[in-house]
């Protein structure tokens, strides 16, 4: 049996949005792209929130468009996808990292304060596969320190936690749309935000820093286009928008579809030896974006191989920032400062995990792993 490590669940529905806006006039950004940030801001309880063309895009904005630059520093978590260090770089303030929880792989609140310096002007949160972090923690801790929050939630549109929605306590919160992501565009972002200021500067960001976009320009009368400022090229298209749109409604039912493949997969592996597990927190409620193990470090690559070899698609999510050589090279960072990151980027392996898996596709990756297991 050939299991893939992912399978997009685009429909029907999907399909005839996307060839309606192609037989329309507008495919850039034009009001597919408005429908879709209020749609998604009424999912969020958000009341506003701005489309982009990833979340890597919507985590450099919201850092430069609130004012945090060259000299200063933002707190964050080594093990991430190194898009979240990087966006803080591509806005000229430098990454600061702090180690994770042991139980879950998201940041450790608690070390958070240490961390803080004269130069610190943010934190930036990661909720690695859907586990929100402890952000009633860190609201405490930003509020006290008068330090600004960019969550990074591209693993979890769905999370909650103690009472609290991913975004509800933070300055600006980055989406993604990725290929893999649990609502999709292929590419795509967005940023959630409280601040109708900040929201008008995203939007002029994400498209050079123009007054205009060619929606207002061309729709009705002309009008010309001022440059306030020097933005970027980053705005969502309708043709991902169209993409999205009809996910919205789909996305609590594919959660509770993703919950019983979850619940499938700890049933088979439940007791297996050496085998562990990301824990779900009590009161917390999981975005269920990946489905990760932790198997002996020394044995790690081998068992990923032997996974390939028996055709199926596996992933690690995620080896540490820190340890990357651009990090270790223009950082000075190496191997022991982050202890927890680094024993979690050694035993980590992503199965194959979306609404489509069949239960007989589940069970077959579960007992290979469990075969392998024994042999080890």
């Amino acid at each position: 049996m050939k299991v893939d490590f992912f399978r997009h669940n685009i429909t029907a529905s999907e399909r005839k949005a996307l060839d309606k806006t192609l037989r329309g006039l507008f495919i850039s950004t034009g009001d597919e792209v408005s429908q879709f940030e209020e749609r998604f801001a009424r999912y969020l309880g958000s009341p506003y929130v701005v489309g982009l063309t990833s979340a890597t895009a919507g985590l450099h904005l919201a850092v430069e468009s609130l004012g945090i630059g060259r000299g200063d520093e933002v707190i964050t978590s080594p093990m991430s996808f190194i898009a979240t260090a990087n966006a803080i770089i591509h806005a000229g303030a430098t990454p600061m990292f702090v180690d994770i929880e042991p139980n879950t792989g998201n940041i450790d609140a608690r070390l958070i304060e240490d961390a803080i310096t004269e130069k610190t002007r943010a934190i930036m949160p990661v909720h690695v596969y859907g586990q929100l972090c402890d952000m009633r923690a860190i609201h405490r801790i930003a509020k006290k320190h008068r330090l600004k929050i960019i969550e990074d939630a591209a693993h979890s549109v769905e999370a909650r936690r103690d009472g609290v929605s991913v975004g509800q306590l933070s300055d600006a919160t980055a989406f993604s749309f990725y290929a893999t992501k649990n609502l999709t565009s292929g590419e795509g972002g967005a940023v959630s935000v409280h601040s109708k200021k900040l929201r008008d500067r995203l939007r002029q960001a994400r498209l050079h820093g123009m007054t205009k976009d060619a929606a207002s320009r061309y729709q009705k009368r002309f009008q010309h286009y001022d440059m306030n400022f020097c933005g970027w090229k980053y705005n969502m298209s309708n043709i991902q928008a169209a993409l999205l749109l009809p996910q919205i409604a789909r996305i609590e039912k594919n959660l509770k579809i993703r919950k019983r493949v979850y619940e499938i997969y700890m049933n088979e592996l439940d007791g297996v030896k050496n085998l562990g597990f990301p824990v779900i927190l009590p009161g917390s409620r999981s975005a269920l974006h990946l489905f990760t193990v932790w198997v002996p470090p020394r044995k790690r690559d081998k068992i990923l191989w032997r996974l390939e070899e028996k055709r199926i698609g596996v992933a690690v999510n995620f080896r540490p920032i820190h340890l990357m050589s651009y990090y270790r090279k223009t950082f000075g960072l190496k191997k022991g400062m982050f202890p927890e990151a680094e024993k979690l980027g050694e035993k980590v392996i992503t199965l194959p995990f979306y609404p489509t898996l069949k239960p007989e596709q589940i069970k077959y990756v579960a007992n290979t792993l469990k075969n392998i297991m024994k042999t080890l």
